[in-house]
């Protein structure tokens, strides 16, 4: 075991126990997801909030005020959220729908003048293929149908308020007593971990809000200055599909053209797909960097990676969550030996190449 061939022997090895305790770890996890999904979105919440919590304290606001204050701001938001989804979306979901398919329907004609082939068989089999994915098991095993979905809601729902109103109040206390194991370089370690975990969610979070709300504003603008219906609804799912980055301004931006392309014509149409585009680059470059700063920004590899996996492990909810947790990850091991001292597998080169 002493040559290099035993030394790549127990390195192989080493590397099979971590992936093995990782997909432990993610199997158990996946079990418990009522429990997990909530205890994270409270953390996040919490995160959120912490520089409001730290306000209101510092002006002698008590506790206990302050975190009502705070847990009631957050049930609004997120109250007024679901209302719009359900007045703004749901109840024109129909026409959204309708449009939609048609406008896909007079792209698929053009298609078919092209002079490469493509023929109703593909496009057939290509929509039974994703048909047959989606009444899957694989799709659906984060759904359950009926009154099942109700109550998986109402109890995560009710976790997540009671927990994200202890992590409101005694989210630094809960912390300190976690860091009692730690002592010395381990527990400076671990205090910059958690600092590092609430300022990165707290500034994903504000960011991607900002920078969701100003999207949607101006693209809901946008429709309803070049005359596209059911511009507010559109507008509600550019608002919502930004929590999915890349992918979400992709599907907003095709679902708003197509329903352009049926009620407009192909001018409108490209008008908007030239709106989502103008939209997009003022967002990548100028709101992102100002609002969420240039130490959150992830490569787009990354992003589609970490949304593929998100996607996978936990549907919908694994697709939101999967950018901020690895920005975290990666906000950690941007700490790791020092408040500005990356790990040392992680640190750049002199000779690389500086980044555009």
């Amino acid at each position: 075991w002493g040559d290099k061939f035993g030394m790549l022997a127990t390195r192989g090895l080493q590397i099979i126990v971590v992936v093995a305790l990782a997909a432990g770890i993610i199997w158990g996890l996946r079990q418990i997801t009522l429990v997990v999904i909530p205890v994270l979105l409270a953390l996040i919440f919490a995160s959120a909030f912490a520089p409001v919590m730290s306000w209101m304290r510092r002006r002698g606001v008590p506790s206990i005020l302050a975190t009502l204050i705070a847990l009631l701001t957050i049930v609004l938001i997120l109250g007024g959220v679901g209302w719009l989804i359900v007045w703004a979306v749901r109840d024109q979901w129909d026409s959204l729908y309708s449009q939609a398919e048609a406008g896909a329907q007079q792209l698929w004609q053009w298609v078919q003048t092209l002079p490469f082939g493509i023929d109703q068989q593909q496009i057939d089999d290509w929509i039974s293929s994703i048909q047959d994915f989606i009444t899957s098991a694989q799709f659906g095993t984060g759904a359950i149908a009926g009154v099942s979905v109700v109550a998986n809601f109402a109890t995560g729902f009710v976790l997540l308020v009671v927990v994200l109103f202890f992590f409101l109040k005694d989210g630094p206390r809960m912390w300190e007593f976690l860091l009692r194991p730690f002592r010395g370089s381990a527990e400076a370690r671990a205090r910059r971990i958690g600092d590092k975990t609430v300022s990165t969610l707290g500034a994903y979070v504000r960011g991607t809000a900002s920078v969701a709300f100003v999207d949607a504003v101006g693209i809901g603008i946008g429709l309803w200055i070049l005359g596209v219906p059911l511009a507010l609804p559109l507008a509600v799912l550019v608002f919502l599909l930004a929590f999915i980055p890349i992918v979400g301004a992709t599907l907003a931006g095709i679902l708003a053209a197509l329903v352009a392309l049926v009620a407009n014509g192909w001018v409108n149409a490209l008008f908007v797909v030239g709106l989502i585009v103008l939209v997009n680059q003022l967002e990548g470059n100028f709101l992102q960097p100002v609002l969420m700063g240039r130490s959150m920004k992830l490569h787009s590899f990354v992003i589609l990676i970490a949304l593929t996996v998100g996607t996978v492990l936990g549907g919908i909810v694994g697709a939101v969550l999967a950018v901020p947790i690895t920005a975290v990850a990666w906000g950690i091991v941007q700490v790791w030996d020092g408040p500005h001292t990356p790990a040392r597998w992680a640190r750049r080169k002199s000779t690389e190449p500086a980044p555009s």
